[in-house]
């Protein structure tokens, strides 16, 4: 073993300890980051009300709230519609960031890493996440569309509430 200059021997018996305590924490992050799930702890599409892409960052629209604003049978049909193509979009999306994650993880366990093969692929997450961000968006617009201006007032009233309900219970959880 390699040491250190200015270090006794017994500093650097822990080393390969916090290199191994470092792995562990960029394989946590990785791996939250490629299974994360929606504010009840759920995975994403488990719900069985979910329609929209929720856990990324839209609102979670189901059928209840469709009805609560008076949406019409074809309304429904057409939100599911879009909500549903964006959903398996974003779907092939995080299935192909598992394998940059991968590439990461094998990348940090490597004896040397490479500074700049990790930044490639940091910039191809963040690509990623950008396409899924600009889908999500353009799904939110899409259903949009299909309803009024009275029925997403009421809409974003509804989801507002629910926002509010949710960081309410996250502080009586935390307090």
């Amino acid at each position: 073993m390699t040491t250190c200059p200015g270090l006794s021997e017994r500093h650097n018996l822990f080393r390969p300890f916090a290199l191994a305590v470092l792995m562990l924490a960029l394989s946590a992050t990785v791996a939250s980051t490629a299974q994360a799930q929606d504010a009840m702890g759920r995975p994403p599409g488990e719900h069985h009300q979910r329609m929209g892409p929720g856990m990324y960052g839209g609102p979670m629209v189901n059928d209840r709230m469709l009805d609560a604003v008076g949406a019409s049978a074809e309304q429904k049909t057409r939100v599911r519609e879009i909500m549903s193509g964006a959903r398996d979009d974003i779907r092939k999306t995080r299935e192909a960031d598992r394998g940059l994650h991968q590439q990461m993880l094998a990348l940090m366990a490597a004896p040397k890493i490479d500074p700049a093969a990790a930044e490639a692929l940091r910039q191809k997450l963040i690509a990623s996440h950008d396409a899924t961000s600009k889908r999500r968006l353009q799904a939110m617009l899409d259903a949009a569309a299909v309803l009024s201006p009275e029925q997403r007032q009421k809409l974003a009233e509804r989801l507002k509430a629910r926002h509010d309900m949710m960081e309410r219970h996250q502080r009586e959880r935390q307090g």
